[in-house]
């Protein structure tokens, strides 16, 4: 079960632009992938999967989550990879 769904999430100026189950940017793991912080999916899947993959289970976490790519995430942090790896690093600093 997802920790987030659209309705949950604070910020309200995403764009919703569905890929369908065979494009090529779906493989269910982060990757190289170009993250876009604009695009609802993309945020909503990277909250979900990292509040699953660490054991967050309070709704608080997936909105710090949120408000960490929202607010702080450096425009330079790209990839789905690397900006996991930036909120690992910087949990604790937001």
């Amino acid at each position: 079960m997802s920790l987030m769904s659209k309705s949950d999430l604070i910020y309200m100026d995403y764009k919703w632009s569905a890929y369908g189950n065979d494009d090529p940017k779906i493989t269910g793991e982060p990757d190289s992938s170009l993250f876009s912080r604009k695009e609802g999916y993309e945020v909503l899947y990277l909250i979900n999967k990292i509040a699953s993959d660490n054991g967050l289970k309070q709704k608080s976490s997936g909105e710090k989550l949120e408000k960490m790519i929202h607010e702080y995430l450096p425009s330079d942090t790209r990839s789905q990879v690397n900006v996991v790896k930036w909120i690992k690093a910087n949990w604790d600093k937001y």
